[in-house]
């Protein structure tokens, strides 16, 4: 059975002062914590394994019957590293998943029915979704092409919607043939950027790589990365502004236009 990996260590700056005191992945919305609607949702798709990488004010996350790990070092890495907080985890097949997301079960249920080695899930219908956040939709947007069925390009800051066929949500399985693939592209990575560019972005230190920069990186390694096409059913806390959105249509009997906290 698959595995559950969840990326905690974050700070949320941006949804401040919902964060002065707790990690963002605490922050609570609609009556619970960003981790406990992911764990439930785990837990009714039959997740039982659950891994939290924790990071900012670490100490709060106490929820029992949870493997931790911890990034010491979260104020000055990104996902990638995260990740590899649990390294040791990354031995079956494993859904790894932002801690500022919530999403419905059906989406996580099309997730673990995946056959493919690498699936990351894509949201189509996220226009709608983005213009609600944001003034103007190309804000805190990134390219994404496909390919029939499969990514071709991730991660990169668009010009135009041309180059958007959907947008990455942080939530992706990797089975558990991929894993040795996954774990050496990432070591070997690794050992390259000692020699001073980091080959997955080299505008950045290797430790501060975006989980989007692995992803392209494998991509250009001929790794195939299927694309879970969902239609919303999703939620990202980024920002006090989300917060604020969400409550205000959650008050409205709106959300469940973008996301139904039944399903």
């Amino acid at each position: 059975m698959v595995k559950l990996i969840i990326l905690g260590a974050g700070e949320g700056t941006r949804l401040r002062p919902l964060t002065q005191n707790c990690p963002k992945c605490m922050v609570n919305i609609f009556g619970k914590s960003l981790l406990e609607h992911q764990i439930n949702t785990a837990k009714n798709c039959g997740i039982d394994e659950i891994i939290i990488v924790k990071g900012f004010l670490g100490y709060m996350i106490q929820i029992p019957n949870i493997r931790y790990y911890e990034n010491k070092y979260y104020d000055s890495t990104n996902m990638v590293e995260t990740l590899f907080c649990a390294e040791k985890e990354l031995n079956e097949s494993v859904i790894v998943s932002y801690g500022d997301i919530i999403y419905q079960k059906n989406i996580l249920k099309k997730l673990i029915d995946s056959p493919d080695d690498f699936s990351v899930v894509i949201d189509k219908n996220w226009k709608n979704y983005w213009q609600i956040r944001f003034s103007n939709i190309l804000d805190d947007v990134e390219s994404l092409r496909l390919k029939d069925g499969y990514i071709m390009d991730i991660g990169q800051k668009p010009n135009s919607l041309d180059n958007i066929d959907g947008q990455y949500i942080g939530l992706m399985k990797f089975q558990h043939n991929a894993l040795s693939t996954l774990k050496t592209f990432y070591h070997n990575s690794k050992e390259q950027s000692k020699l001073g560019t980091n080959p997955l972005n080299p505008k950045i230190p290797f430790t501060k790589s975006y989980m989007t920069d692995l992803l392209q990186g494998l991509i250009h390694n001929g790794q195939n990365i299927k694309a879970i096409e969902i239609n919303g059913g999703w939620l990202e806390l980024d920002t006090l502004n989300d917060f604020e959105i969400y409550q205000k249509l959650y008050a409205q009997n709106s959300l469940k236009e973008f996301f139904n906290l039944e399903s």
